[in-house]
């Protein structure tokens, strides 16, 4: 199984940061290959994700969740992508509010070779993870993802997937 790993610090509260991500709907909100992440039990969960061609979906089970802490998790057997990987909370230096440390290892649909489209149109993992990291500060910091006219949704969202920014009522631009 690939492994990658990311940390980003954000400037709030360890514990509002853990409530956060605890809360597997928000996931979606900053993790934008996910169309949605419901809750199915104590512990378990329904993942789907933007696939390419059609939604992956997969069951999950939560291992380990030590509030404020860390949160480690499991995809269940049958998963279209096998899944596992760890969120740790710690308190940043100098109170500068929460590194995130986020381990995950996968196995890509159709093998190698859906790993090697996936880069190709640059949805690999790394970019992936390094993106929702970003935009999870944005967020959690400013209580929205920027983006602006012609802005990829991040630097490994590849070309495909621009949007521009539309102005609203008052003529603002978002």
């Amino acid at each position: 199984m690939p492994h990658v790993s990311r940390s980003v610090t954000i400037k709030r509260p360890r514990q509002e940061v853990y409530q956060f991500w605890r809360e597997l709907g928000h996931l979606p909100s900053f993790m934008i290959h996910l169309q949605s992440v419901t809750t199915t039990g104590p512990g378990r969960s329904r993942w789907v994700a933007k696939g390419p061609g059609a939604p992956v979906e997969w069951e999950a089970e939560i291992d380990e969740d030590r509030p404020d802490e860390l949160i480690s998790w499991h995809s269940l057997d049958g998963a279209e992508v096998p899944n596992r990987g760890s969120v740790k909370f710690i308190d940043a230096p100098a109170d500068r509010g929460t590194e995130i440390h986020v381990e995950l290892s996968y196995e890509p649909p159709a093998g190698a070779a859906g790993a090697m489209v996936a880069r190709w149109l640059g949805e690999e993992p790394n970019q992936q993870l390094r993106d929702d990291l970003r935009r999870l500060k944005q967020v959690l910091e400013t209580g929205e993802v920027v983006l602006s006219d012609g802005s990829p949704r991040g630097a490994g969202e590849g070309a495909f997937n621009e949007r521009p920014s539309h102005a609203d009522e008052a003529g603002v631009r978002s």
